[in-house]
Parts: C-alpha cells; sequence; structure tokens
C-alpha cells in the first residue's frame, strides 16, 4: 500500500489527484492524509471529492474517507474497463483540474472512456483554462500515443460555474516517450477569444485585439479567433488562450481569465505577456504543460525529456510523487537559460 503525506512539498490538491491517478495505474491501493493540509481550508472540496469519485468509478475502486472537508483517503483500485461516465462538480470547481485527474487512468483503460462533466468550471482561477487544455496539453499527450478530445457544451465561470464538458479518450497501446530537445522554427501563432454574454460589450473581441497588438509589437503575427458563447446563461465570463506551434512539434502556451475590475485589453494583454514570456527563452513546453506532462513521462517506457523555462513547485512536487510511487528516475539540469527535465528509461 502507498502511504502518501498530502501535506508534502507543495500540499495542494494535486498530489491528492496525481496519488489517485498513480495508484489506479499501478493497481495498488493508497492511504494518503494531511490532504490539503498547506491550504486555507484543507481537506476535499467539491472538486476534489468529484476526482476521487469519478476515478473510483473508473476503476470500481473501494474507497473509504470520500467526504466533503475529509483529510483522510484509503483508495483500492481495479482494473480499468472504460465505457460513459458522468460526474458533477455543483460548484465553479474546476473541469480541466478533473479531466487531467482521470486522464492518467484513462490510459490504461481496456475500452474507450467517455466522461461527462456537468456543473463545473471551465474558465476559472487556479486552473488551467478549458482551451489551453484542448490546444496546448492534448498535442503534447498526442505525440505519446494518447489520443484525448475534449467538446465544450457549456463554459462556466465563478462564482456559479454551470459549465459543462465532454472528454473521450482512446487509450494506446502503450504510452510513447517524448522527446523535445529543440525549439526549432515557429510556424504559427495562434488563439482563441471567448467570451459568454458579454458581446454587447464586445469582450472577446477587444481581449483579442489587445493580445494580437502586444503580440504584433514583439514581432508575431498571431491568428486569434474572438467566439460570443451563449451557451450559460447563469454566469457571464471571459477568458483567452494562446500558444505557437514549431517545425520541431513544441507547442507552448498561455492563458488568461476575465476578472471583476480588470478591463477586457489588460486580459488579453496578459495572456499575451505571458507567451512572450515564454517565447523569449524557446522552451519546448511552457512552465504549466511542464508539470503536467511529468505523470506521463514517468510511465511511458523509454526516455523523455524537454526544455522549460522554470521549475515549478508543481512540476518538484509531480517529479517527487512519480519517483516515490513508480520507482523511476527524472534528471533537472540546467542549460543556458532553460531546464532539462528528463525521465531515464
Amino acid at each position: 500500500m502507498f502511504e502518501i503525506d498530502g501535506s508534502q512539498k507543495s500540499g495542494s490538491g494535486t498530489i491528492l489527484r496525481l496519488s489517485v491517478a498513480l495508484a489506479t495505474t499501478t493497481n495498488e491501493s493508497l492511504h494518503i492524509f494531511n490532504i490539503r493540509k498547506n491550504r486555507p481550508q484543507g481537506g476535499l472540496k467539491p472538486q476534489h471529492l468529484e476526482a476521487v469519485l469519478i476515478a473510483a468509478k473508473l476503476c470500481n475502486a473501494e474507497v473509504k474517507g470520500a467526504t466533503l472537508g475529509s483529510k483522510e483517503l484509503w483508495f483500492k483500485p481495479n482494473e480499468v474497463e472504460g465505457g460513459n461516465f458522468e460526474a458533477q462538480i455543483g460548484t465553479a470547481g474546476s473541469i480541466p483540474m478533473l479531466l487531467m485527474a482521470t486522464l492518467p487512468i484513462c490510459v490504461f483503460a481496456r475500452n474507450e472512456v467517455c466522461l461527462h462533466v456537468t456543473k463545473g468550471g471551465t474558465d476559472v482561477s487556479h486552473s488551467p483554462t478549458i482551451n489551453y487544455l484542448r490546444n496546448v496539453f492534448l498535442p503534447a499527450l498526442k505525440q505519446m500515443g494518447l489520443e484525448a478530445t475534449i467538446t465544450v457544451h457549456k463554459y462556466g465561470y465563478y462564482p456559479k460555474g454551470m459549465g459543462e464538458v465532454s472528454m473521450t479518450v482512446r487509450s494506446p497501446a502503450s504510452l510513447k516517450p517524448i522527446r523535445l530537445s529543440n525549439f526549432g522554427k515557429l510556424k504559427t501563432v495562434k488563439g482563441v477569444s471567448v467570451c459568454t454574454f458579454l458581446a454587447d460589450r464586445e469582450v472577446a473581441e477587444r481581449q483579442a485585439k489587445a493580445a494580437y497588438a502586444f503580440l504584433n509589437e514583439k514581432g508575431y503575427a498571431a491568428d486569434i479567433h474572438f467566439v460570443n458563447d451563449q451557451s450559460n446563461p447563469f454566469q457571464k465570463g471571459s477568458s483567452i488562450a494562446l500558444w505557437v506551434e514549431t517545425d520541431t512539434g513544441a507547442t507552448v502556451g498561455a492563458d488568461a481569465i476575465g476578472e471583476l475590475k480588470k478591463t477586457s485589453e489588460a486580459v488579453g494583454r496578459k495572456a499575451a505577456e505571458k507567451l512572450n514570456a515564454e517565447l523569449s527563452v524557446k522552451p519546448t513546453v511552457d512552465v504549466h504543460v511542464a508539470d503536467m506532462l511529468i505523470p506521463y513521462m514517468a510511465l511511458a517506457e523509454g526516455t523523455s525529456s524537454f526544455l522549460t523555462r522554470e521549475v515549478s513547485e508543481h512540476l518538484e512536487t509531480n517529479v517527487w510523487l512519480a519517483e516515490k510511487m513508480l520507482k523511476v528516475r527524472f534528471k533537472i539540469q540546467k542549460v543556458n537559460n532553460l531546464f532539462r527535465i528528463e525521465k531515464s528509461s
């Protein structure tokens, strides 16, 4: 049985989600305690609880301690069959974070997995936006052989949420290693700017124009589409995701969400500034995909590596957990103004 102290490293919900996923991939029981101890309100919040419950459904697990506020959990997984699953968060809790919690489990499903998530947030703080997940993270996983598609039925924002998303995953025969050792030459700069029930204020268009103007000043010609969405009448909101593709297969991105008292122009410029910060050092994955790729590198046979501009707390946490649970080894090495992250075969 894995014994995981949730107060270690970042002490965040990432440790919970990833430990459940990795325990399932190894078909080993898990006991995790001090869940989210380093957060102001520790224990399981609705989005964490739903991630545990949907993971349990995916692998027909036996679970003890899966209640709101719980700081201790026992999780005994079984084989992952696949099929159709429903999840409901019930708050503006992050749908992307729930999807990321289930994706490593889907790698080992015998059949296709179709997950339908309702009443959550697609674009909320402290989480990647849904369009970042679709256009930046999933292309990286596709290079490893994992075919996943995400469909947005309703966008959801803080505080009401009410977003709705479907994800379909076809598990590969085995995960391939990913090797992104060189940024290469820039092929395209793309983006999507979305607003929900804010078309009268031209929010999506203003976000896109501000991002385009900033990137153009830096010498990048961006193709940014804007979408005036009307899928969710319960909660207005907006977001923007930007990304670049290179001739070596690198996809580097950034995003931002609309906030009260922040202009649409400021939101668009923030996303563009974040993307420019990445492009200024030419990594092969951005700082957020860097930590998100760690479990897949750990599960893939062979040597995987990439270049990123910084080693975040989440990356350090994911490396620590993968090494502890999967008995793999990662090497972090400074290379000029970048960090090379390698998992050995």
